[in-house]
């Protein structure tokens, strides 16, 4: 086994809600021969809160969410649901939606769809008048005797939706929802999940797309390389990562707002038109932004300032742009 597969990175953990955790996992290790998927996973997954689960293609979520659903086991550590550890009974209260879709293509779409909902447990009757709701919802009634070989891969990614929720999870994970949908029914998906969050269903979201984890996810745990590098609150997270970077929009010289800087910060970028500019402005440590105005005031007339907070795609980029493998960040805590 390589150094890297033993190695342990340090994860930045910045807290979430106080509440217990939906789902917990503790020390997951996952190997494949000599090659580590997963390498002491430990992590928490609030209640009724949308969770991304981000990294690189080959970081280790697929495997990961496979010990979730109890589709393979871990070699270490152990994986608890609403603080006991699971068991096969379990499965019955999660939904997963594969990033792999598969469905029966010579099958009409009602008549798989109520078969596949009666392996989840529900009776023939339930899961029809379930399903009839949701197609009625999703105006989607006219498929229900359409074989699914007819129908668009959009479509199909709908009704296994439908299927994934139909029995009302408590924990719905989804493996990149949103492939292969055009912006409608995309913003359709998004719809329904922040729906079901607020009904107080636990989402976890494995995505590569970073405006979707702005836009939908509370918490996040950022993988690479079978190591836990990122886990928190995304807002906290952000916050975290901020640089002390300002936006100046401001009316003037922009060889005098450089000039007037002085000692306490350093100009990264500027841009001006017609006298009208705006500037990108590290602080130097210890300087704060009233200490910028002070600078800046008597050079030019600040029509506007904003922090730059980095986005969850910067982060992204930056910690997964480590190349060591037992690199920390300063300022980082377990």
């Amino acid at each position: 086994m390589s150094g890297r597969c033993c190695a342990r990175a340090s994860a930045i953990f910045v807290p979430a809600d106080k509440a217990p955790p939906m789902l917990q996992l503790e020390g997951i290790v996952k190997r494949y021969g000599s090659y580590t998927a997963l390498n002491g996973i430990t992590m928490q997954v609030p209640p009724g809160q949308v969770f991304g689960l981000l990294g690189p293609n080959g970081a280790g979520k697929t495997t990961l969410i496979r010990i979730i659903t109890r589709i393979t086991g871990p070699d270490q550590g152990r994986v608890m649901l609403n603080g006991k550890e699971m068991g096969p009974d379990d499965v019955a209260r999660m939904g997963y939606l594969p990033e792999e879709r598969g469905l029966y293509k010579k099958m009409k779409v009602g008549e798989q769809a109520l078969y596949l909902a009666q392996l989840k447990g529900m009776s023939k009757a339930d899961a029809t008048a379930r399903l009839k709701a949701w197609f009625e919802r999703w105006e989607i009634g006219g498929w229900w005797n359409k074989k699914v070989e007819e129908l668009s891969k959009g479509m199909a990614q709908k009704v296994q939706f439908i299927i994934t929720v139909l029995h009302e999870p408590q924990l719905l994970i989804l493996d990149e929802p949103f492939s292969g949908f055009d912006p409608i029914n995309a913003e359709l998906i998004r719809a329904e999940i922040l729906r079901l969050r607020d009904a107080g269903v636990t989402v976890m979201l494995s995505t590569h797309s970073m405006a979707s984890v702005e836009e939908l996810c509370d918490n996040i745990g950022l993988i690479d390389k079978a190591e836990l590098m990122l886990h928190g609150n995304v807002k906290e997270i952000r916050r975290r990562y901020a640089t002390n970077t300002f936006r100046v929009d401001y009316t003037g010289s922009k060889v005098a707002l450089a000039n007037s800087l002085s000692f306490i910060g350093e100009l990264k970028d500027a841009h001006e038109l017609d006298g009208h500019g705006t500037a990108l402005i590290t602080l130097s440590k210890g300087s704060t932004p009233n200490d910028l105005l002070r600078q800046l005031l008597p050079a030019v007339s600040i029509t506007g300032l904003h922090e730059e907070i980095p986005s969850m795609h910067d982060i992204f980029i930056r910690v997964v742009s480590e190349k060591a493998p037992d690199h920390v960040t300063p300022g980082m805590t377990e």
